[in-house]
């Protein structure tokens, strides 16, 4: 820094210029030399700065112990929640979506809010179910080789800790659904008791995939309401049904898995219930659905890319069927997994099918037909 200072003063005495060899010349104004200066100066005070910040974040780093802790008591809520397995929040978003997507205005979007109030209902409610069938079911999935490694079964949580988690879960839950209108809540609300009453009825009934499916679908009757405000039952029962059937389907063949522990433990499922006959089972729950999708579409009056939709969502079950092998646990779980791609198909053709709708209205509730009666006699 110094000799820059006298390095200045030379330049400064030498006037217009100076010589640096035969070819080099430099020219400084006076004027330029105070800035210059300045800035020489003022660079000492900003290295300080910078190193004084560079410390205090040294001195405020969490040493690595402490994220590890945190891992370790966070995980196993995480696993009582199934996070790390997001293919049943999936399978409980898509009926919710299809019916969002039916019940949007002709050539439009679904209302993407609508939409992320319920991916994350959807998220949030898997959660609270699966933390109830634990609690239901610790003693049995003790028994069980696939679920004996759940947190309350190994001792990782308690049954008050997953009680807090269920809390937690319905608190959060509450709170998603009351962004919505009061008929939504009303009907979202009373679908609390489907999801209590499953973890028993695999106790009591062969049947428990049809009370799963009840749970699962209740979305096809909520997407709709809450974007109409009420619902139109023409076109939400046939998908409701649908919907039913599909996770009928799709869950006989993921209790396929576990066929052999449930038998000797007394569980009840669909799958020991079809037995060998399970594929005629399926093949005809499969049609069932397909008819329950195709009069849907025709009540809302949906264009070729639902039905094109609907075609591909057949054919896609029908190989999963046709190629479905019940004593491999493998291939179920394969299986099972890819019902995700039925639930994107239909999402994307109901999206396609309802941008090219003409001008016409969908089939309006009975209610807002009155409603609008009202709005032209004023």
């Amino acid at each position: 820094m110094l000799r820059s200072f006298i390095a200045g003063r030379q330049i400064l005495s030498c006037g217009r210029g100076l010589f640096f060899g035969p070819a080099t010349k430099f020219s400084v104004k006076t004027s330029s030399w105070g800035f210059v200066s300045a800035r020489i100066l003022s660079t000492k005070p900003n290295l300080c700065s910078c190193q004084q910040q560079n410390d205090l974040q040294k001195t405020t780093k969490l040493p690595d112990g402490f994220w590890k802790e945190v891992k370790t008591k966070v995980t196993p809520y995480a696993q009582l929640m199934r996070i790390d397995r997001p293919i049943g929040s999936w399978l409980l978003f898509w009926p919710c979506a299809w019916s969002i997507g039916l019940a949007a205005a002709p050539g439009c979007w679904p209302d993407p809010v609508i939409l992320g109030l319920f991916g994350a209902g959807a998220f949030i409610m898997r959660g609270a179910g699966c933390t109830i069938n634990d609690m239901w079911d610790r003693d049995i999935d003790a028994k069980v080789e696939r679920t004996k490694g759940r947190p309350l079964v190994s001792g990782q949580l308690t049954q008050t800790d997953a009680l807090a988690l269920l809390a937690a879960q319905l608190g959060v839950g509450c709170a998603i659904l009351l962004n919505l209108n009061w008929y939504s809540v009303v009907l979202g609300a009373s679908s609390l008791g489907l999801v209590v009453l499953y973890p028993l009825a695999k106790r009591v009934t062969h049947w428990p995939q049809l009370v799963l499916g009840m749970t699962f679908n209740w979305g096809a009757l909520m997407g709709w309401s809450a974007i109409q405000g009420t619902v139109n039952w023409s076109a939400c029962l046939p998908l409701y049904a649908a919907g039913i059937c599909w996770t009928i389907m799709y869950d006989t063949i993921y209790a396929h898995q576990d066929k052999v522990d449930d038998a000797l433990l007394g569980i009840k499922s669909t799958a020991l219930r079809f037995g060998e006959n399970t594929k005629t089972w399926l093949t005809g729950f499969a049609i069932a659905m397909t008819s329950g999708l195709t009069t849907c579409g025709l009540v809302c009056h949906q264009t070729w890319p639902y039905f094109a939709s609907v075609a591909l969502v057949s054919a896609h079950v029908a190989h999963q069927i046709s190629t479905l092998n019940i004593n491999n646990p493998q291939d179920c779980a394969r299986k099972f997994i890819s019902n995700h791609q039925v639930g994107f198909l239909l999402f994307l053709g109901i999206l396609l099918g309802t941008l090219l709708q003409g001008p016409e209205k969908k089939q309006l509730p009975k209610a807002q037909i009155i409603h609008e009666k009202q709005l032209v006699m004023q």
